[in-house]
This record gives structure tokens, sequence and C-alpha cells, in this order.
């Protein structure tokens, strides 16, 4: 690595930073000044909005704007070096486009990196304590919680559905309890080895167990023979408790890698029919820290050829490809949502389409 090198990449992360932090600071008034009303409404305490919420919040944010940042320093970068001649002397010395983009791609691979296991394993859990703060304080809540054909795992090969639930009297309707034996993951190795149902179940607070009515257990064996029997009433202890039953669509937003894999594995097994949401946001966790590395190649590019009104044009030019970035990714996920398209096609063609667009723009650039 030359010096040169070693100085463009110290030049692109303290411009990075730079706008991160700017765009953190933009992103937290905003959101203070939107719901205000509501924090003082609710009685949260400036300790509680700013020492809690927004400090759980600026890992989303991070996550959501790195892309831009990364964008916008490239832009920044490589626009001084155009406008001060530096890269006409430089491409007039046999140093081609190409090798001027080593060191911005490195830093993008290692921003792609770094952004994939901070998407995948930091972000959930922060996200977890910020929408729980936004349902208890905010007066429109935008992760209401989901009453209707909820399925959760109650352990690994176990899986609780349960056609309705009543979140203020702790109490579940149509509920199905299957229990799996086998090879986890291979095709046909697993099967049905019990299930349970029951028309009603409600909590046992004192207990910390499941009171369940109107039960039927049924148990299948390998030769298909079934066992049956009806039960009046039935009390069990499962791992889901009434705060699992009370969460929301989003919950893969809040899970981990891992998590969120074994949960969609447990909604497919229990048959749920409503996986638009959660397969876009686990998908998105592996094709939205890409927009780094895309980003900087477009930036770079778009930056190296020298413009009528200097670097107020190439942030014009840079911002509106930007916005149509992640505008795209943004106006397609409800699609996903909804399945009229796949989730994993959704998560995946904005990145696609740019990608082609970075490629056909450094092919035509001039060398």
């Amino acid at each position: 690595m030359t010096t040169f090198d070693r100085h463009i990449i110290a030049r692109f992360v303290a411009a990075t930073a730079l706008l991160v932090g700017l765009l953190i600071v933009f992103f937290i008034v905003l959101d203070y000044l939107e719901y205000m009303d509501d924090f003082m409404d609710r009685g949260a305490t400036t300790a509680e909005v700013f020492g809690t919420y927004y400090r759980n919040y600026i890992p989303e944010i991070v996550r959501l704007t790195s892309p831009l940042a990364v964008f916008l320093a490239a832009i920044y970068v490589t626009g001084r070096l155009a406008q001060s001649l530096q890269l006409v002397a430089l491409q007039s010395s046999g140093v081609s486009l190409y090798r001027l983009l080593v060191p911005f791609a490195l830093v993008g691979v290692v921003v792609t990196g770094f952004m994939f296991w901070f998407n995948g394993w930091i972000v959930p859990h922060t996200n977890a304590v910020v929408m729980e703060f936004q349902n208890e304080y905010y007066k429109r809540a935008p992760d209401g919680p989901q009453t209707s054909q909820i399925y959760r795992q109650n352990r690994p090969g176990s899986v609780l559905a349960v056609g309705f639930y009543d979140r203020r009297a702790e109490r579940a309707y149509r509920v199905s309890l299957q229990d799996f034996e086998g090879a986890a993951g291979a095709p046909g190795a697993e099967r049905l080895a019990r299930r349970l149902d029951a028309s009603e179940m409600g909590w046992n607070d004192s207990l910390g167990v499941w009171e369940l009515l109107d039960v039927t257990l049924r148990t299948f064996h390998p030769d298909g023979r079934e066992d049956r029997r009806n039960l009046a009433a039935l009390d069990t202890a499962l791992q889901v408790l009434p705060r699992d039953l009370a969460r929301t669509e989003r919950d893969a937003e809040r899970l981990t890698i891992p998590e969120a894999r074994d949960h969609i594995a447990a909604l497919r097994r229990a048959g749920a029919d409503r996986l638009g949401r959660p397969l876009v946001s686990y998908y998105a966790k592996f094709s939205y820290p890409l927009a780094n590395l895309i980003l900087v190649v477009i930036g770079v590019t778009i930056a190296s050829v020298r413009r009528r009104g200097g670097q107020a044009v190439r942030f014009a030019i840079g911002l509106f490809v930007a916005f149509a970035y992640l505008a795209l990714q943004k106006l397609s996920e409800p699609f996903g949502y909804a399945g009229a398209v796949p989730p994993f096609v959704v998560a995946w063609l904005p990145h696609v389409l740019f990608a082609g667009l970075a490629v056909a723009l450094l092919v035509r650039a001039r060398k």
C-alpha cells in the first residue's frame, strides 16, 4: 500500500465518520421535534428519552445512514482530487481510475463486512429496546401487537399456533401445540410426533403455567398409528410466555440473524401464511450492508469527472442517486410484505440493479 493510498483512506474514513456523526445528530433532532409532545404527555423523563431511547436508537441510525455517509464521503474526497487537478496528474502519470478506486473499495469492503455483523447481531438488540419505548410512549405506536394467527417456537422442534390472543386478559383461543421429531432442516426428515389442541388457554400468573380447556392430545407413531386422549382441562408449562404472544410481525427486526432464521423456520413448520415481512427483514440483513460498497464505487466514478459547478453539482447528482437507491428499497418492500413479489427478490433487486449501474459507470468512465 502506497503513501497515497494511506492518505486517501485516512481522508475517506475521517469524512465518513464526520458525516455519520452529523446524520446521527440530524436524525435525533428531527425525531425529537416530531415526538417531543408524545414524550411529555406520556411522562417520559429527559433521562429516559436520551439515556435509553436515543442511546439505543443510534445503532439503527448508523445502519440506515452508513451507505449515504460513505457515498457522500467518496464524492467529497474524489471531487477534491478532481477539482485540485490531482486526479488529472495521477491519470497523466499512468494511474488508472481502477487503481484509484482500490483504497476506496478497500474501505468499502471493510465497512460492508462490519455493517453485516453490526446489522445482524448488534442492531436487533437495540431495536428491541427502541420498539418497546415507542410502544409505551408514542401516541400512535408503529408496532402494535399481533392478535390473530400467531406462531411461536416453544422450543426446538415444538411450535405453538394461536388463532386469536386477547392481550389484556392474557387468554389465547384455538390453540395448537405441535411437536416434531427428526433431523431439523433436512427435507422430509421431520415428522409430526405429537399434537395438542385446545379451544382456550389462559395464563396463571401465580403458578407460572398455562391452563388449557377442552384439550385433545394426539400421538403419531412412525408406523402410522395414532393415540388420542380428550381432557377437560390441563395445566402445562411452556417456554412461550404472555409477552411472547403479544409480539408483532416486526419480530425479525429485533432478532439476530440466527434467531431470525430459527423464527422463520418455526413459522414455516407451523404453516404460517404471512411470512412476507419477516422474510424481507431477514434477507435485508444480508443485502443492505452491500449498499455501502456499491455506493462507494458509484460515488468515486461520478466524482472522478470534472463538472461545471464543482462540488455542488457532484453532491446534487450524488444525492439524487442515493435517494433513488434507498427509495427503490423502501418502495419495493410493501410488495414483498404482501407476497406480490418474492421477498428474496425484493431484498436483493435494488442492490443488483445499482451494482449493474456501478459497473456500467465504471466501464464508461475515463480510465
